[in-house]
């Protein structure tokens, strides 16, 4: 666990919902200027520009009054992306069906890594249909990191998301 991420969290947390948005993740390291990231969406899936732009300008003032980190450092909003991470349950229950990598904290059979689609979470359960092994099951509590890989089927997946929500916005503006 990387403790000032931790603390980060917990802290603008609040903030980040309030305004409408969830947290995905949050990252803290680096160099002499270390970099805070933040990544967030909203509950459907979608983050634009803007709401990156509206959760720094609040986090940042939320930041400048709690000063949580010792010096300086970069602060950095963004969109989890399209082989975004999966950092919740949530996360690995919108996109079954995808292919992703999991990497666990501890080895099971001489292995961390595993590639394959999402075939179910059930319980402490994520089981992933791998090229090589077929399905193999593991211990959802021992994910250490977990990503979408960006494949075609991906990206027509994400393509037709986001212009079901653009007819979406454009139908409510023809309502008003």
């Amino acid at each position: 666990m990387n403790e000032p991420a931790d603390k980060i969290t917990a802290l603008i947390a609040p903030t980040v919902e309030a305004l409408g948005f969830e947290l995905v993740r949050v990252t803290y390291g680096g160099g002499r200027k270390p970099t805070l990231q933040i990544m967030a969406e909203r509950p459907d899936g979608s983050m634009g520009v803007d709401d990156c732009a509206i959760i720094s300008r609040e986090v940042s003032a939320l930041l400048d009054v709690e000063d949580p980190l010792p010096g300086e450092y970069l602060l950095e909003v963004s969109s989890p992306g399209i082989d975004r991470p999966l950092t919740r349950r949530k996360d690995f229950e919108r996109w079954m069906g995808f292919d992703a990598k999991v990497e666990l904290m501890e080895q099971i059979d001489g292995r961390r890594r595993f590639r394959g689609k999402l075939v179910s979470l059930a319980g402490d359960t994520l089981t992933l249909d791998t090229e090589d092994e077929g399905k193999v099951e593991l211990d959802y509590g021992q994910i250490g990191k977990a990503k979408l890989v960006l494949t075609d089927e991906l990206l027509k997946a994400v393509q037709k998301k986001a212009a079901d929500a653009a007819a979406a916005a454009e139908a409510a503006e023809g309502d008003d």
